[in-house]
């Protein structure tokens, strides 16, 4: 996946521009508002504007026609600093912007008249890649900026046919860029800026230290800006090893998203298909993620749905690759209203039109947990969380709430809409989009 834009006058955007240079914004092609009301995860921000940044006139243009309008806080945090070069560590919840606060920098540092790497993004999954990768483009759609992903799962001659036509940005999986780099294909010589989104799961076994090996192939005069939800030792030892004096930010004084609200029923193990039905049937899904502990119950699961009426997708980390990549694809378009999936799923996925959350099977471990109930309430918006708990379950459940500092409460008869249905800023279309909710 590659682009190549066009190119237009290189203005760099100030404060007191000439008011009639202001015309390029009413040219833009944007799209419709987001009027949907948000948490202060995401509103609670200095008033910062995207135009304070000088950034080049392109990157802006291609922002405002994303729909971003003003910068999330996590964003007006780190974009300025990362700007002036310095190393970055930090910590910000799933879904408050995280993405646009690393790309930005990034594509605003590149330059497109040299031909060579000069920004490598590492994330743990394909799926993020992809998305990464489509967001990266995007935003570039204006700035001859050559984009590329590259991922296992996929053909490696292609990917190294993609690289000598000349990319400047690559977003890849561990795996597979040192792959390209022990082949030297993807010569990093001159790459100044290493972005580790996800660096917790990064960092961690999964991976056996390959992040190391990559770092030798970079120049000593780099840029790491370093992503993370949370901040494991392996994450402290990294940081030690090969940042520089890096401006920490941390936006984490609670570890749960505000919108999300969660609840937990107690069933037995046979109970619980029969449970899930209720949910359906009772709630005002728009889309919604169900987790299993296991690739085998997503797909008995999966099945299970399918058979009780229900459009049903499933994806896990054993399925090829196309397929999962088609999967994710039309879940994201909204195809169909329900995904059952295993881990693979809670890193960085981002598919607005979630709301509900449930987890089918309770996972042991809080940083789980934390990830898969952030794939609701996305960007500042609300969503639910609903856990099956049996006997078996009691200490996860206690353990977890403690280890968050979060409440995870028991299911009430009827759960408020409120709570998950989106509603509009302006009272005028409130009763409008109850309507189309219903």
């Amino acid at each position: 996946m590659m682009t190549e834009t066009l190119n237009s006058n290189n203005h760099i955007s100030h404060k007191g521009e000439k008011v009639d240079d202001m015309g390029w914004k009413a040219k833009l092609k944007l799209p419709p508002k987001d009027t949907r009301i948000k948490t202060s995860d995401v509103t609670d921000t200095r008033g910062n504007e995207f135009e304070e940044f000088c950034l080049k006139r392109e990157l802006l243009m291609g922002i405002f026609e994303k729909g971003w309008e003003k910068p999330s806080p996590i964003q007006e945090a780190a974009i300025p600093i990362a700007l002036v070069g310095k190393d970055i560590l930090a910590r910000a919840k799933n879904g408050t912007g995280k993405t646009g606060a690393y790309s930005i920098p990034v594509l605003e540092q590149v330059d497109p008249t040299k031909d060579y790497i000069q920004a490598l993004i590492i994330v743990p999954t394909r799926e993020l890649a992809l998305q990464t990768s489509q967001i990266c483009i995007e935003l570039a759609k204006h700035m001859h900026i050559r984009v590329m992903v590259t991922t296992g799962g996929t053909n490696l001659k292609d990917d190294i046919m993609r690289i000598y036509q000349k990319v400047q940005v690559i977003i890849a999986t561990p795996g597979r860029i040192l792959d390209l780099m022990d082949k030297e294909v993807a010569n990093m010589a001159n790459c100044r800026m290493l972005v580790l989104d996800e660096a917790d799961k990064l960092l961690s076994q999964d991976f056996k230290g390959m992040l190391d090996h990559v770092i030798l192939k970079l120049p000593k005069e780099r840029q790491i800006l370093l992503f993370s939800a949370t901040f494991p030792l392996s994450v402290k030892n990294f940081m030690e090893k090969h940042l520089r004096e890096p401006y920490e930010i941390n936006l984490m004084e609670e570890l749960t998203l505000k919108g999300v609200t969660q609840y937990y029923a107690f069933v037995q193990e046979r109970q619980k298909v029969h449970c899930l039905n209720t949910l359906f049937s009772k709630l005002q899904i728009n889309q919604s993620i169900i987790f299993c502990n296991s690739t085998q119950r997503v797909e008995l699961l999966a099945k299970k749905i399918t058979e009780l009426g229900y459009c049903c997708y499933y994806i896990h980390a054993k399925m090829q690759q196309a397929h999962r990549n088609r999967v994710f694809h039309d879940f994201r378009s909204g195809l169909c209203r329900n995904l059952v999936c295993s881990d693979l799923f809670t890193r960085g996925i981002d598919v607005q039109a979630v709301n509900v959350v449930i987890n089918f099977d309770f996972p042991k471990m809080a940083e789980t947990y934390l990830h898969r109930i952030g794939r609701s309430g996305r960007f500042g918006h609300l969503g639910i969380a609903i856990n099956l708990i049996t006997y078996e379950d009691r200490f996860d459940l206690h353990r977890i709430e403690k280890e968050l500092g979060t409440e995870i409460k028991p299911i009430p008869k009827v759960i408020d809409p409120a709570l998950y249905v989106p509603r509009l800023d302006d009272p005028n279309n409130r009763e409008e989009e109850q309507n189309v909710s219903k």
